[in-house]
């Protein structure tokens, strides 16, 4: 048997994505999808979505079935296409941004608890020039109590105190 030869490409056809990448860009719009519908409403309303998406997101807590599921994401990757995606990929890296600056601003607070209770006086009266709206004394006292803990390795309960104290008494 013979076989066919190829019929010649249309300049069109190069234009278009293969069928394969039409596929991989479907899969990355549910994956999109699934992360809105794993967002709490109070975030999920920071995006602006049409009522069709926002109507099938809503939908989804209801579907049980793993295939009616299956096929319901699909659905959502389908209306995902008419979305703007740029403004949502915009949102998803601004709520990021906002994770990466608390957990920054988390991890400075822990540093400053370590300092506080391994220099004692000489770090809380820098902590002090830093944040002047500090209570020097409350602040001396949780440092004291959290050292004592530390040094008779009783459980860090003024050690969390203390660390919640500079949390609620900092300065943005």
């Amino acid at each position: 048997m013979a076989k066919k030869t190829p019929a010649p490409a249309d300049d069109s056809a190069g234009d278009r994505p293969s069928k394969s990448q039409r596929k991989r860009d479907m899969h990355e719009l549910q994956a999109l999808g699934e992360t809105l519908i794993a967002m709490k409403p109070g975030e999920r309303a920071r995006f602006t979505l049409s009522d069709d998406l926002q109507h099938a997101i809503d939908e989804t807590a209801r579907i049980t079935s793993r295939e009616a599921r299956r096929r319901h994401m699909q659905y959502v990757g389908k209306l995902m296409r008419k979305e703007d995606l740029p403004a949502i990929r915009a949102g998803f890296e601004a709520i990021e941004q906002e994770r990466v600056q608390r957990d920054h601003a988390f991890h400075r607070l822990e540093k400053w608890r370590d300092r506080l209770i391994d220099e004692g006086d000489d770090a809380v009266t820098e902590y002090l020039r830093e944040h002047p709206d500090a209570e020097s004394q409350a602040l001396r006292q949780l440092v004291r109590n959290a050292r004592r803990e530390r040094d008779r390795q009783k459980p860090p309960t003024s050690a969390r105190k203390l660390f919640k104290y500079l949390r609620d008494n900092r300065t943005p």
